[in-house]
C-alpha cells in the first residue's frame, strides 16, 4: 500500500515525522480523511486529535489549531502546539478541563472571557481524547 510523509510541526519543534497510510483531521469545515495522492489542499484546523493510521496501528496526536498543507506525497501540519500521548499529563489535563468549565460558567456575559475559556476547554478535551484513545 502507498504511504505519505506526515510532519507535525510547532514553533518549538518537529513533533512527528513518519510515513503513514492515512490521517483524519478536523478542519474548520468538517472532518477530512487524507490518503496518499490526495489533491493539494491547505486548510485551517480545529483543536482536536489527529488520527493516524499506519498499517494495522492507530495513533493520535493532540493538535491545537493551526493549518494543514496537503501535497501529493507529504502532509504538513503547522500547529500552534501538538502533544503525543506520552507527553500528556492526564491529571493536569483533567484539572485544566475543570477550570475551563468553571470559567465558562462564570464568564457567560463576557464574550472574550467565555471564548478564552471555551478554547482552553477544547485544548484540554483534545489532550484527554488523545490519551484515552491510545
Amino acid at each position: 500500500m502507498s504511504t505519505f510523509l506526515l510532519e507535525v510541526v510547532t514553533p518549538e519543534r518537529k513533533v512527528y515525522a513518519q510515513d503513514v497510510d492515512m490521517i483524519v483531521v478536523k478542519g474548520v469545515s468538517g472532518e477530512l480523511g487524507i490518503l496518499p495522492n490526495h489533491i493539494p489542499l491547505v486548510t485551517p484546523l480545529r483543536i482536536a486529535p489527529v488520527l493516524i493510521k499506519k498499517g494495522k496501528e492507530t495513533e493520535y496526536i493532540a493538535v491545537n489549531g493551526g493549518f494543514m498543507e496537503v501535497r501529493k506525497d507529504k502532509v504538513v501540519i503547522l500547529a500552534e502546539s501538538a502533544e503525543l500521548p506520552g507527553d500528556i499529563n492526564v491529571d493536569r489535563a483533567r484539572a485544566s478541563k475543570e477550570r475551563a468549565e468553571k470559567r465558562m460558567n462564570a464568564a457567560k456575559k463576557d464574550e472574550i472571557d467565555f471564548r478564552r475559556a471555551e478554547l482552553s476547554l477544547q485544548r484540554a478535551m483534545s489532550r484527554l481524547e488523545t490519551v484515552l484513545k491510545k
